[in-house]
């Protein structure tokens, strides 16, 4: 079963992964009144326990301004819904904004169990698919040798004006989701991309949990 983005987001926030700003509304007035709170401009997303593929489908309104961008983005991605996507409503998240992504994750492996893991992300992702793992549980010194163990340094360096990535922030959010693996065995995997970082700092954008629905 998969978890919606905004339920995904909630779960992770619970365990101090840093998440934006947001709402979940049901309709264009909810969204407007989301967007008044989060502070403009806003990223509007349909959200939905079946939707995995937001951008590839068109559910994503960036950049709204005002308060008739929303409501008229808010009406055109819920009447973009299909049956399947079981959907919640339309998260109105707060805009973030950086040059650098990682993409962080669980994944549980039949034979050695879970396993966290931590890559480049964005535009690099595929071309140099520089990722490093380690098996649950990790500590914050396991999470800053899987930060060595990337070989793309330069981006956690100083970028663009940016200061360097805050080692101990990405620490903390790898450990996060080790914990959260070992206290929730019904959860499958989780995926958190992008995990955009902002003046250092990182923040989870989008997230997608898994998890066993056999009751086992």
């Amino acid at each position: 079963m998969t978890l919606s983005e905004h339920d995904s987001k909630m779960l992770l926030a619970q365990r101090g992964v840093p998440v934006p700003a947001e709402r979940l509304a049901i309709d264009a007035a909810g969204a407007v009144d989301g967007a008044r709170i989060v502070g403009f401009p806003v990223a509007l997303k349909l959200c939905g326990t079946g939707i995995a593929h937001k951008t590839e489908r068109g559910l994503v309104r960036l950049g709204l301004a005002d308060d008739d961008a929303v409501a008229r983005a808010a009406t055109e991605l819920l009447a973009a819904a299909e049956p399947d996507d079981d959907v919640q409503g339309v998260l109105v998240a707060a805009m973030v904004k950086g040059n650098r992504e990682l993409i962080a994750g669980v994944h549980r492996d039949p034979q050695f169990g879970p396993c966290v893991m931590l890559g480049i992300g964005g535009i690099f992702a595929e071309a140099i698919a520089d990722v490093a793992f380690r098996l649950v549980p990790i500590s914050e010194i396991d999470a800053g040798e899987m930060l060595d163990d990337l070989s793309t340094q330069a981006l956690l360096a100083s970028f663009r004006g940016e200061p360097p990535v805050d080692r101990d922030a990405v620490a903390r959010v790898l450990v996060a989701l080790s914990q959260l693996a070992q206290d929730r065995p019904d959860i499958v995997s989780v995926d958190v991309n992008p995990l955009i970082v902002v003046d250092g700092l990182p923040v989870a954008v989008d997230a997608l949990v898994v998890v066993d629905g056999s009751g086992r």
